[in-house]
């Protein structure tokens, strides 16, 4: 007498849809953490782009290098002078810094070495997200560094 084996093949499938739902929810991680990085490097990349614009238009009027200090980031942009380039070229800077977002944002000059940073909030790249659901906004906090000497000192004899 034969005995017949039932509901193998609904096994079989209910297994295999098993492991490509697993497969589909790890595809999908990957995805969601490729545009939270793709996000994150866009910006860093537009802070570098704003801060060596910056760093050439400094280059370009190095005689008035000490004009171009910006202790801090205002909430909105002055408004530009063609006349004074020093005044457009802030201006220009400050109002690029905020389009991207920037939390903060400075220019240094000690001599003809000009430092300029720009800080932002990374927080949808880093999600740092401490145990009660609140962002930690200090930590998720990325700034970008340029420094660089704009003209040679004066040679003395």
């Amino acid at each position: 007498m034969k005995i017949r084996q039932a509901g193998v093949a609904l096994i079989e499938v209910l297994v295999a849809l098993l492991i490509m739902c697993i497969g589909l929810l790890g595809a999908a991680a990957i995805q969601l953490n490729a545009l939270k990085y793709t996000d994150s490097s866009a910006i860093s990349s537009q802070a570098s782009f704003i801060a060596y614009d910056m760093m050439d238009r400094i280059r370009a009027n190095s005689s008035n290098v000490s004009q171009y200090v910006l202790a801090s980031l205002p909430a909105t942009a002055p408004a530009g002078n063609l006349a004074s380039a020093v005044t457009q070229d802030r201006s220009d800077f400050i109002a690029n810094a905020l389009a991207i977002g920037a939390t903060a944002a400075s220019i240094g000059v000690t001599g003809f070495v000009v430092t300029i940073n720009i800080s932002w909030n990374d927080t949808r790249a880093a999600a740092a997200v401490t145990m009660n659901g609140s962002s930690n906004n200090t930590a998720n906090t990325r700034t970008f560094t340029l420094v660089s000497r704009v003209a040679a000192d004066a040679v003395t004899q």
